[in-house]
C-alpha cells in the first residue's frame, strides 16, 4: 500500500509542476490524454510480453497492495508506468519551454521604410 501511495504522491507532484508551468495536460489536455493512453498501453503490453517470456516476475512485498491486474502484473506497475510516461512528458515539454525562453528575441522596427530585426537584451 505504501508504494501505491508514493506513486500517487509523485503523480500529484508532476501534476503540480504541469499546472504551474502549463507544460502538458494544462497546455493541451486532449493531446496529453492521448499521449498518456498510448504510452501506458505500450508499456503495459511490453510488461505483459516480458512476463510471458519469464523476464519480469512479481515478488510479494508488504509495501504493495497485493492487487493484481493480470498474472504477475501488480496494480502498482500501472501507476509506475503512468508516472514514468507523465514524468517523461513533463521533462520533454519543460525542456522545450526552457529552450524557447533562451532563444534570442527579436523586435521589428521600421527604419527608413525598411523592416529590420534587432536582438533584444
Amino acid at each position: 500500500m505504501i508504494y501505491l501511495l508514493v506513486l500517487i504522491g509523485l503523480l500529484g507532484c508532476m501534476a503540480l509542476l504541469d499546472a504551474r508551468y502549463r507544460l502538458f495536460f494544462w497546455a493541451r489536455p486532449a493531446a496529453a490524454a492521448a499521449v498518456m493512453a498510448v504510452g501506458l498501453a505500450y508499456f503495459l503490453a511490453w510488461d505483459v510480453w516480458a512476463i510471458a517470456e519469464g523476464i519480469f516476475l512479481h515478488r510479494d512485498s508488504p509495501l504493495m497492495t497485493g492487487i493484481m491486474l493480470a498474472h504477475q502484473l501488480p496494480l502498482e506497475e500501472a501507476f509506475f508506468l503512468a508516472f514514468l510516461c507523465y514524468q517523461t512528458m513533463i521533462l520533454f515539454t519543460g525542456a522545450l519551454a526552457w529552450l524557447r525562453r533562451r532563444e534570442p528575441r527579436t523586435a521589428e522596427s521600421a527604419v527608413g521604410g525598411r523592416t529590420t530585426r534587432e536582438a533584444r537584451p
